[in-house]
């Protein structure tokens, strides 16, 4: 089972969903304003997160119609809705989760959803935020194969958390052997696969990992 989130990040920055609905087994979970917008694009989510306070009386109208299992919340909370959504996901246990609409707008929320990211690092669930330019997603200690693939031009690794130690790029335009790479250094920004596919490992430390196109 795969699931897929979608938040109630600027609309124009949501790529297009129809891209990722494969598969009649996937679960598809709307965050506030999210939840409209999955109605809107053809898409019903199975299940919405949210105290809707992001969407037109109109809107929620339209939700509240609609055949979607709600969990709806109070304004005063001490969880973001799309935190309690990824929570929900997780403990499902879903081979994949890809979170859509976590981008963009506000700079703290798109920072806080980033980093919600952590809160399912010690599972084993493949999980990404992504929008129309970036992929973004969080990797522990390990050796890694990563396939150069379309649309995303560039790779760049950052500290997510302290010193990454014993970084390797293998395959990569900027090779890389034993480096260490600390929070606010650009050692590992815009890099580039030369070949189809390459390798990246590290001994401690955890990584985000940014693919994006201009």
């Amino acid at each position: 089972m795969k699931i897929r989130i979608v938040a109630g990040g600027p609309e124009p920055l949501i790529p297009d969903l129809k891209n990722y609905n494969n598969s009649a087994s996937d679960l598809w979970i709307g965050v506030d304003r999210g939840t409209f917008v999955l109605v809107q694009k053809g898409i019903m989510p199975d299940y919405a997160f949210g105290d809707f306070d992001s969407v037109t009386s109109a809107e929620k109208e339209i939700i509240k119609k609609a055949d979607i299992r709600l969990n709806q919340y109070q304004s005063e909370k001490d969880h973001t809705d799309l935190e309690l959504a990824l929570q929900w996901a997780v403990d499902q246990n879903p081979e994949e989760i890809l979170l859509f609409g976590a981008t963009g707008g506000r700079l703290d929320h798109e920072m806080m959803n980033i980093q919600l990211l952590y809160r399912t690092i010690s599972s084993n669930i493949d999980v990404k935020v992504i929008d129309i330019k970036n992929e973004i997603s969080l990797k522990s200690p390990g050796t890694y194969k990563i396939e150069r693939e379309k649309p995303y031009s560039y790779i760049s690794f950052l500290a997510f958390q302290g010193e990454v130690k014993g970084i390797t790029l293998k395959g990569f335009k900027y090779p890389l052997e034993k480096a260490s790479l600390g929070v606010g250094r650009s050692l590992c920004i815009s890099n580039e696969l030369v070949n189809k596919s390459g390798t990246y490992s590290f001994d401690s430390g955890i990584i985000l990992m940014v693919k994006s196109h201009d």
